[in-house]
Formats: structure tokens, sequence, C-alpha cells
């Protein structure tokens, strides 16, 4: 098991180096001069030139990726000159904003694909499981921009049920005092009911939006390892024993249909904190995915580069504690692991 994981984390270290090299090479050769976007088309070539020193874009490449990663891993993420500010203070800012969207999402998602797996494999009742999997199909082929419009369309802008496009809280609320950065736990932990309910409102729209394509992902995936463990002899045997339909479902079936979704969680959770781009755009939501696609445009190195990085890093992390779960879960994966 020593092994395994020993392999794991240097097979994560080659991962984020050779994301850090992309990032850091395609944005450095890409079209475009951040200086003059900073400086504007009226600057002198002097003051051209002192934004370009003040940048770093002068200096040659190696030397420029060189402070990019020593930079990164010592907490100096560098000046977004886009924003005005450090991007450590930036990330901080916005980071715990993407962070529980893609955590009530990715909870959402798996909590209903476990019950509509159950529900269309259980009796195997044709009408159910095939809306099931009509489900799916819309959820696979929905794209999740595309998606939020309409629920703002139908939901808040008709019917007028649920907040627009406002961010995380209404505009007459104050954000709870800061502990971990989630506007719905910090608002628990302080008592404040009223911040907690409009913070729960503004995540369902989006909530619904960016993890409605994992629910259907996670409900083929689960319904495919539930049919197949159905038909193995150790069901049959477990039911010889007394125990019913349900508790054979529920205490074996479904414990082992999990086994080949784990690896397929760590995947969807680490995409749905890094990916949110398209869906925090349409609901106005302060995430690191709005702030990267107006740093995109304005060529902001630091901040894109410091994000590309981190979400490496979120897949890499996450990917590999789902590698070593699985081997505590899985018995077979510890006895196939290598000797030391």
């Amino acid at each position: 098991m020593t092994r395994v994981v020993l392999n794991r984390l240097v097979g994560a270290a080659v991962a984020v180096f050779g994301a850090s090299l992309i990032a850091f090479l395609i944005l450095r050769l890409g079209p475009g001069d951040p200086a003059r976007l900073v400086v504007g088309p009226l600057a002198t070539p002097a003051q051209l030139k002192a934004v370009r020193e003040q940048m770093g874009v002068d200096e040659p490449l190696w030397t420029q990726y060189w402070k990019y990663i020593s930079g990164f891993f010592t907490g100096d993420w560098g000046y977004s000159f886009g924003s005005g500010q450090d991007v450590t203070t930036l990330m901080q800012d916005r980071i715990p904003a993407s962070l529980e969207l893609g955590l009530y999402a990715f909870l959402g998602a798996f909590v209903f694909a476990v019950v509509f797996a159950l529900v269309a494999t259980y009796r195997r009742r044709p009408v159910v499981d095939g809306s099931v999997r009509t489900l799916t199909f819309l959820g696979l082929g929905t794209p999740p921009f595309w998606l939020g419009l309409l629920l703002l369309l139908v939901f808040s802008v008709e019917l007028g049920w649920l907040p627009g496009p406002e961010g995380r809280l209404s505009p007459d609320l104050e954000p709870p005092p800061h502990h971990t950065g989630l506007y719905t736990v910090d608002a628990l932990v302080a008592g404040q009911w009223a911040t907690f309910w409009d913070a729960g409102k503004h995540l369902i729209l989006p909530v619904f939006a960016l993890g409605f394509a994992a629910f259907a992902y996670f409900v083929r995936l689960l319904r495919a390892n539930l049919l197949d463990i159905s038909r193995e002899p150790f069901l049959v045997v477990v039911r010889s024993k007394g125990l019913s339909r349900w508790a054979s479902f529920q205490r074996h079936a479904l414990p082992n249909a999990f086994l080949p979704t784990l690896t397929a969680a760590g995947l969807i959770f680490a995409q749905l904190i890094a990916g949110s781009v398209l869906v925090e755009k349409v609901f106005n939501w302060p995430g690191v995915g709005q702030l990267v696609v107006d740093s995109i445009l304005r060529k902001d190195f630091a901040v894109v580069e410091t994000f590309i990085l981190l979400s490496a890093f979120a897949y890499v992390i996450v990917n590999t504690v789902v590698d070593v779960l699985y081997g505590v879960v899985d018995p077979r994966v510890r006895a196939w692991s290598p000797p030391v």
C-alpha cells in the first residue's frame, strides 16, 4: 500500500509540473502584449518599457517561469495589474465562493443520483427506468450555462420565487462573520438564520445548473453498476438467508456499486469546484471562475497562472485521496499492491 501511495505522489508531482509549464508557455507565447493592455494605446514607448519591466515580461522565459513557480510555493502569487490587488488577496476572497457552489452541487448531484439509480434498478419497472434514463440524457445534453439562463428566466423573472443574478446574498444583507468563507456555514455558526436562508436561496439555481450534468453522469454509472451486481450469485445467497430484497440491495449491492463510482466522483468533485466558470458568469457569482474569465481577456498572467496551478493541485489532491480511499474500501487493491 505504501508503494502505491508513493507512486501516486510522484505522478501527482509530474502532473502539476506539466500543467504549470503548459499554462505558462501558452499565456506567454500567445498573441497580445499584457503591458500594452495596462498602459493603453496612447502610452509612450518609455512608459510601455517601464511597465514591461515592472511586470517582468521583458526577462527570459526561464527566469519568468522560475519566479512564477517559486513564488507560488512561497505564497507570493504575484500582482494583478487589472484588479490592482495582490493575487493572494483576490483568491482568498473568491475561492470560498467557488468552493461553496461546487461542494453543494456535488453533494446534491451525488445524493439524488443514488436515489434515482436505486429507484430505476430496484424493481426494473419500464416506465420508471425509462423516465430516469430520459432525465440522464437531458442532463448530459444540456449545457450548464444555457440551463442557468433558463432557470433564471422561469424561476426568477417569470415566477419570482428565487433571486436573480445578485451574487451570494441580497444587496440589503451583510455577509456573516468570516470563519470558513462559506456563507451558509458561517451564518449557521453565527446564528444568523435570515442570512442563512437568503444564502441558501441564492445557491439553489446555480447549484442545480452546475450539478445537473454531474447528477446525470452519476445516475448512469450507478445504474449500470447496480444492474451488473444484481446478477451476481452472492445476492442470491444473501436472499436465501432470509434478507429482504430491499435490504440485500441496500446493504450489499449498493456498496459494491460505489467502488467504480469512487474514482469518477473525485474527478467530478474537482471539476465542479474549478470548472464552474460559465455558471458563475451567468449568475454573477463572485467566484474564481468569473475572475479568471476577466483576467484572460486582460491577459492578466498572474491570476490565470495561479488559477491553473491551483486547479491542477485540486485535481491531483482529490484523485490521490480517492486512490488511497479505494485501497481502504476495497481489500483487493491492498492485496494487489506490490511489495516494497
